[in-house]
């Protein structure tokens, strides 16, 4: 404080500007004054004084006060007219190259407004756009494709271009009107952390050859951190040499001379006798240097490692392995972290029953002949099964449920995500309300958000927001029975296989019958669904299956 009294009653300049000293002496003074306040608040009063037209609009660097301590600080503002605004100060010094630091602060008339960057960097006004995070779980995309290019005008609402995200490719908007000045991260851009600068836009169409060698500094958001000198000037830490723990016997040099006498134990001794190992070459670590058997046993131990590398390149050189490595899509990468979040985190058991689907079959027979009549899609087994186990949610809610640390939370909608397979890897589109909906739209909803999936263009409200979900290897595969592994935070998923014929006992003595019989799995969260439970579910979801005509009520 007492130095910034000083500099405000002795410097000529700032004396005789009277509005300063009228209106904004206190900020000066807490501003010059390192330990009144923090940093964070010295830059709000700069700001201020700048705004007020004090400080010019460029970085001022010098040393101010008569602290031995440096601090640096930026102040951001979200207003259109100062969109990102640094001042950079270093207290260290004295007092007169003070003096003269606002002496040429004050010349200024007015300050410059810019949006983006500081003024220092010499561009126009322009905004970064970063990538943006268009799902909960996001933390990177990819750059699928550009649908603008450098120096086409964007207004609000036109898609800029598509992100693969790690469930989907989904399009990216325009949010403000302007000009697409510089496209930094290209068509095919992989890995790119969400806030990264993927683009630059700007007000006016002239600005944009200013940004044709435009490059972003490193991590915005990390510059305040790595610009801040540490209070203190850092020690220099004498850093030896890393040595590889080396065993005890190979350390030779330090053996007792041939002239010496050696002290070993007689265990040693007797040890190094039976295999020939001269003492003389053993630098003991017993007492006094002594040798002991666990010298010996280290010595022999080293003898073996020596020889044993060159056994090993052998076998090496003559066993060459062709191999290609596939780089991981982002859906590829997120399904690997759930499902291995899953099978440590969620206790899972399964339940495995068979239900005749015979009168299944006929229904959809008799539905497909009207469908084709009237002109509408044909109902697939699949679809049946997702209408049966919505309505066996509905009737036991318990496994329509999720667990969470400090309770388990019913759903009272019952949306049901399907598996899909596709090229890119496995999506899992949801049908809302599925217990509510016919067979007929059941049937539409599948077939258009599995031609999305396939087509890699589903959106978050494509597949979010399920409570159980339904895989089928039976049908397209056919694959007899499979454990599923649960979707976190679902508590349940059904693995359907295939239908088979069997022989089963007539109604009469000596009589047998043919039937087709579907084997389904329900893969169960234990912390959720106990055994009965699930049971109880499976009751009912083979009930609709063999009584098909019951959904239909």
């Amino acid at each position: 404080m007492t130095y910034a009294s000083h500099l405000l009653r002795h410097s000529k300049k700032i004396r005789n500007a009277s509005n300063i000293r009228q209106s904004e002496s206190t900020i000066l003074i807490r501003w010059f004054s390192k330990g009144t306040c923090p940093s964070a608040n010295k830059g709000n009063d700069l700001l201020k004084i700048r705004q007020c037209s004090y400080l010019p609009a460029n970085r001022q660097s010098g040393c101010l006060g008569g602290h031995s301590s440096s601090s640096k600080f930026s102040v951001s503002c979200g207003a259109r007219g100062i969109s990102s605004l640094s001042v950079h100060g270093e207290i260290k010094g004295n007092l007169a190259r003070t003096s003269t630091l606002f002496n040429n602060a004050f010349n200024s008339s007015q300050a410059q407004t810019v949006r983006g960057l500081s003024t220092d960097s010499g561009l126009p006004p322009h905004q970064e756009i970063g990538m943006p995070s268009l799902s909960p779980t996001m933390t990177e995309g990819n750059i699928a494709r550009w649908l603008k290019k450098e120096g086409d005008k964007v207004a609000p609402g036109e898609v800029l271009c598509e992100v693969e995200t790690d469930k989907a490719t989904v399009e990216m908007e325009c949010m403000e009107e302007g000009y697409l000045a510089k496209i930094v991260q290209g068509d095919g851009a992989k890995e790119i952390k969400v806030g990264e600068v993927i683009a630059i836009t700007v007000e006016e169409e002239d600005d944009i050859a200013k940004f044709a060698d435009y490059k972003p500094s490193v991590s915005d958001a990390g510059d305040g951190v790595k610009d801040t000198p540490d209070p203190t000037p850092p020690k220099e830490e004498v850093k030896e040499p890393v040595r590889s723990p080396e065993p005890k016997v190979s350390k030779t040099d330090e053996a007792p001379k041939s002239g010496d006498r050696i002290f070993a134990s007689p265990l040693a001794k007797k040890l190094a006798e039976d295999h020939n190992v001269p003492l003389a070459k053993i630098k003991g670590t017993g007492p006094d240097g002594r040798i002991v058997k666990a010298d010996i046993e280290d010595y022999l131990a080293s003898g073996e490692k020596s020889a044993t590398p060159s056994k090993v390149k052998d076998t090496t050189r003559t066993e060459t392995l062709d191999y290609t490595d596939l780089p991981h899509s982002q859906i590829r990468k997120i399904t690997a972290s759930r499902l291995l979040l899953s099978k440590q985190t969620i206790p899972h058991y399964y339940l495995t029953v068979d239900t005749c689907v015979d009168k299944l079959m006929d229904l959809r027979k008799q539905l497909n002949s009207l469908q084709e009549a009237s002109g509408g899609k044909r109902i697939s087994v699949n679809d049946l099964v997702i209408k049966a186990a919505a309505l066996a949610l509905r009737k036991v809610p318990q496994c329509n449920s999720s667990w969470t640390d400090d309770y388990i939370r019913q759903f009272k909608n019952v949306n049901i995500n399907v598996a899909v397979q596709t090229d890119n890897g496995l999506y899992v589109p949801v049908i809302r309300d599925a217990d509510k909906k016919g067979l007929s739209k059941i049937s539409e909803e599948v077939k258009y958000l599995a031609g999305k999936a396939r087509e890699n263009s589903l959106k978050p409200e494509d597949y979010e927001g399920g409570t159980f979900t339904v895989s089928n290897l039976g049908g397209p595969f056919g694959i007899k029975q499979f454990c599923a592994i649960i979707n976190p935070p679902q508590a349940g998923i059904l693995a359907i296989g295939s239908a088979e014929k069997r022989v089963v006992p007539g109604t009469g003595a000596n009589q047998f019958d043919f039937a087709s019989f579907m084997s389904v799995t329900l893969s169960c969260d234990h912390r959720v669904i106990d055994g009965a439970i699930g049971a109880e579910w499976l009751k009912a979801f083979k009930g609709y299956i063999e009584n098909p005509e019951s959904m239909l009520l």
